[in-house]
């Protein structure tokens, strides 16, 4: 029961941390240890899965880079498992002329982020995108998607597993 590196935390990022680890350094002992009962049970289990597309972030920031890079590789990943998703977009939204700033800040962050496909949407446009929304303008990013994250911590899960890593639940770290 004895290994090289313990992975505190049986949510997504603790798998995804085990399985990079294990597919850069197959010749590790590696070991994750959740304290509930299965997997993917807190914050994992709770998001409301939407699949970032790196629109807000500062250009040239971490957050911006890894945001664009990780839905690109997350979709290489979904694709390649046959894990479900959908990208149905989503529209930022304007309701008050205050906010107009704000947007076209965020419009300008999502083009200089490399966010593919952003458009601006007047008033009048945004009731044949969605009938119940009411605003002075939106930018619609078209490459915003959900996702069930436990269906992703699952794979990488079996992932890990089909690499000699261990699972263990029910183990709560307490020093």
């Amino acid at each position: 029961d004895r290994c090289d590196v313990a992975v505190v935390g049986g949510g997504i990022v603790g798998l995804a941390t085990a399985r990079s680890l294990l597919l850069a350094r197959p010749d590790l002992r590696v070991t994750v240890l959740e304290r509930g009962p299965t997997i993917a049970v807190g914050q994992t289990g709770h998001t409301s899965g939407v699949i970032h597309s790196g629109a807000y972030y500062r250009p040239g920031s971490a957050k911006a880079r890894f945001c664009v890079e990780g839905r690109r590789r997350l979709i290489d990943y979904l694709n390649a498992k046959g894990i479900e998703y959908r990208i149905p977009g989503k529209l930022i939204v304007a309701t008050r002329p205050d906010q107009l700033d704000r947007l076209r800040t965020i419009g300008d962050r999502a083009a200089a982020n490399g966010v593919e496909g952003g458009r601006w949407r007047r008033s009048e446009d945004l009731r044949s995108l969605e009938p119940h929304v009411r605003g002075l303008a939106a930018l619609e990013v078209p490459t915003a998607g959900i996702v069930d994250y436990r269906a992703v911590a699952r794979s990488y899960a079996r992932d890990f597993e089909d690499r000699r890593g261990t699972v263990r639940v029910g183990a709560e770290v307490t020093r």
